[in-house]
């Protein structure tokens, strides 16, 4: 158990993009049988986005798709007949979803304006950087516009019936944007009374320090990437500890979208074998001795997924497990991943 944003909880949430973009599941009561199984199991973190949605017209689809992740989220915390006040919900704004995966998306001239479809006469610096997942028909664009930043961040908080957004992160950074720029966006934030906690997501050492000396206090995580394929090569986790910041690491598991080192992960199904148990959970037992306040957060398009996941709450791996998972140099480099 640890704390994060005023909320007591295990240290393993469960993320839910692989609930909302493409390979979801096809029936809702399908998605929302996992999140409730998820809940019945003990998660009391979830996580989601603004972006979380499948776009039904280039570039960025309609304002019936956005936020499809949180629509999600909201629809199982209504239906559920547990707890609603201990759960933490956690959102993320400053990135569109895409159609175009051409290499790079105009935005449109503000954050209000239409994104049914592509403004010719945007000028350069509206132009953005598309992340894509190899294989992918859709990819991710960063805005981090403070107008757009305000615009989904209140968006989020309707979408899942809140005043005020328990935690809000910057999804990632966007190069055309001053990073001081948007990380004032957020603590505006904060003072407008629309979260009450902030996190940034996709950082290097650097900007971890500007966001903190923005935001103060209120910046309380950083979600980046971290698996035994993605071992953190900018030692972000190790920033944060000596900040007293909460890591939270998506693709936790190596992710669904990016192809992924197996290599990675043969001492973890050795150790599974001699357990009785999926290599996964053994994977998410040895993240959470990385470090006392870190947060993995799996997604899971089913409930055998969640519940095999939480169960790694109940692992505890022993010393001589430890040395086996934790070689002094890994064997293995991998390329940074494009899914969040």
């Amino acid at each position: 158990m640890a704390r994060l944003a005023g909320f007591e909880m295990p240290r393993l949430g469960m993320g839910t993009m692989a609930l909302a973009i493409e390979g979801r599941p096809e029936s809702l009561s399908e998605a929302i049988d996992t999140i409730h199984a998820g809940l019945d199991a003990g998660v009391r973190y979830l996580d989601t986005a603004w972006s979380y949605y499948l776009p039904t017209r280039p570039p960025f689809g309609t304002s019936d798709d956005f936020g499809y992740g949180e629509w999600l989220v909201s629809q199982a915390l209504h239906s559920w007949d547990g707890p609603r006040d201990e759960i933490l919900i956690a959102t993320k704004t400053g990135f569109w979803r895409s159609c175009d995966i051409s290499g790079t998306a105009r935005l449109p001239r503000n954050a209000t304006e239409t994104t049914d479809a592509t403004n010719a006469t945007n000028a350069a610096t509206d132009s953005r950087p598309i992340f894509r997942a190899e294989g992918s028909r859709y990819g991710w664009v960063p805005d981090g516009r403070p107008e757009t930043i305000a615009r989904q961040a209140r968006e989020s908080a309707r979408r899942l019936g809140v005043d005020t957004l328990d935690l809000i992160y910057s999804h990632g950074p966007d190069p055309q944007v001053p990073y001081e720029e948007q990380m004032e966006a957020f603590r505006q934030l904060i003072d407008d009374g629309v979260t009450r906690y902030v996190g940034v997501s996709r950082v290097n050492n650097e900007q971890i320090n500007i966001a903190r000396s923005v935001l103060g206090d209120s910046l309380i995580a950083v979600q980046n990437q971290f698996s035994p394929s993605y071992p953190d090569p900018d030692r972000t986790m190790a920033h944060c500890r000596e900040l007293g910041l909460a890591f939270v690491c998506w693709s936790p598991l190596g992710g669904f979208l990016d192809p992924v080192d197996q290599r990675a992960y043969d001492r973890f199904r050795d150790v599974a074998a001699e357990r009785d148990c999926s290599y996964q959970r053994v994977v998410l037992a040895w993240e959470m001795t990385r470090y006392d306040r870190l947060f993995t957060i799996p997604s899971a398009r089913n409930p055998h997924e969640i519940k095999d996941s939480f169960a790694a709450t109940a692992l505890s791996l022993s010393d001589d497990e430890l040395r086996y998972l934790t070689p002094s140099r890994p064997a293995y480099v991998q390329h940074p991943r494009t899914d969040c």
